[in-house]
């Protein structure tokens, strides 16, 4: 069904109405809550994404440590997922 009309018209239609971009942000914190994990879930107070940046705030400063080991992964992994470069760069607060 990727490939099929009926798809590529409703895409062509949400990016000429601009939900399309909306729409990634949803798919994209998704994709970063089955990719960190159920621990980072509990611990994130907030996540955004504006201008290819996505911002996660943690409430434990380990999480915090532990995640900036692993963004250039993750960030490699969130656009695999995506099937588009969408983030390039992780802000941890």
């Amino acid at each position: 069904m990727s490939d099929s009309p009926l798809k590529k018209t409703i895409d062509q239609l949400l990016r000429a109405y601009g939900y399309q971009d909306q729409l990634d942000e949803i798919e994209l914190l998704k994709v970063y809550d089955e990719q960190v994990g159920k621990m980072f879930v509990n611990h994130t107070k907030n996540i955004a994404f504006k201008n290819k940046i996505l911002y996660v705030q943690l409430d434990s400063s380990s999480l915090k440590q532990e995640l900036s080991y692993v963004k250039e992964g993750l960030i490699q992994r969130l656009n695999q997922k995506m099937g588009k470069k969408m983030v390039e760069k992780i802000i941890i607060k």
